[in-house]
């Protein structure tokens, strides 16, 4: 099913991500991990791609299983920085294959080296080839506090119009930890003509030790309250799982209240942090 369609229902959705293995001998343990999550019948997964395309066979073999074994729609990301026009058509050949309907297009990361192939710049021009290359239903990224690369929040915005232009049926956030960021972007990019569903993206911190690197790679804005339960809780894994999870679950609840009905859990293949957060909004889901 595609996600466009998902999302059009009127109703919330919840849906959760997971990343493929590194290495071959990881990917039993990835796929019972994405296993049980789709066992928690969520209305798609997402399955993230490799930095320079390292995971994509793996992308592939996960995201069909999931559509496959598991019947869970997926939505396979898809990066373009680092990969010639030649592995991104292989890889679409390979999803269209296995009957996958849904992408999500990124530029991706620069490299450390700053090392890139030539035949993309930008996600919007990945996102015209895929809306070429065949049916597929297109998200792509989106980033309420302004992307790290671009020179203030006005362009980003134009850069995600471009995006929409080219093809995208659909945004995902960055993850966010203050609901009124979003608010006031939701504002901003409708003035601006983009009427896309966008959805938002949550990351239940459940490691004091992960969030500093998160905010130095993302710029995002951390609250005082949220700070504050960092303070409190890091350095207790146990606390602090249960206090990330409950902040998560305020977030979600109070975004489904003031009609933001799409949320994405960055779940981080943890089945048990997925299948609480479900738990916790059982009925605010089919309410």
């Amino acid at each position: 099913m595609k996600i466009k369609d998902i999302l059009g229902q009127g109703k919330p959705t919840l849906s959760f991500e997971v990343f493929p293995p590194k290495t071959e001998d990881k990917y039993e343990s990835v796929e019972k991990a994405a296993a049980e999550i789709a066992g928690l019948q969520p209305s798609f997964m997402s399955v993230t791609y490799g930095a320079g395309g390292g995971t994509s066979q793996y992308t592939v073999d996960i995201a069909s299983a999931l559509q496959n074994k598991y019947h869970v729609t997926p939505l396979a990301h898809l990066t373009c920085v680092s990969s010639t026009k030649d592995k991104v058509h292989q890889v679409l050949e390979q999803l269209k294959a296995a009957g996958i309907e849904n992408i999500l297009a990124l530029r991706g990361d620069i490299p450390a080296d700053g090392t890139v192939a030539k035949d993309y710049r930008y996600a919007s021009q990945l996102i015209r080839e895929i809306r070429q290359a065949g049916d597929f239903c297109i998200g792509a990224a989106c980033y309420p506090e302004g992307h790290v690369e671009s020179a203030n929040k006005a362009v980003d915005i134009e850069y995600l119009k471009q995006k929409v232009e080219a093809g995208c049926d659909f945004v995902t956030t960055q993850m966010f930890f203050d609901n009124n960021i979003l608010y006031n972007y939701l504002y901003r990019v409708r003035e601006k003509g983009i009427t896309v569903p966008v959805v938002a993206g949550i990351m239940p911190v459940t490691n004091g030790g992960q969030i500093t690197r998160i905010c130095q790679l993302s710029g995002t804005y951390l609250p005082s309250r949220f700070k504050s339960i960092v303070d409190r809780f890091g350095d207790n894994p146990a606390a602090m799982k249960e206090a990330g999870i409950a902040y998560a679950t305020e977030q979600i609840i109070d975004l489904i209240a003031n009609g933001v009905n799409a949320i994405h859990v960055y779940s981080m293949n943890k089945p048990d942090v997925a299948r609480k957060i479900k738990e916790n909004l059982s009925v605010i889901l089919s309410s």
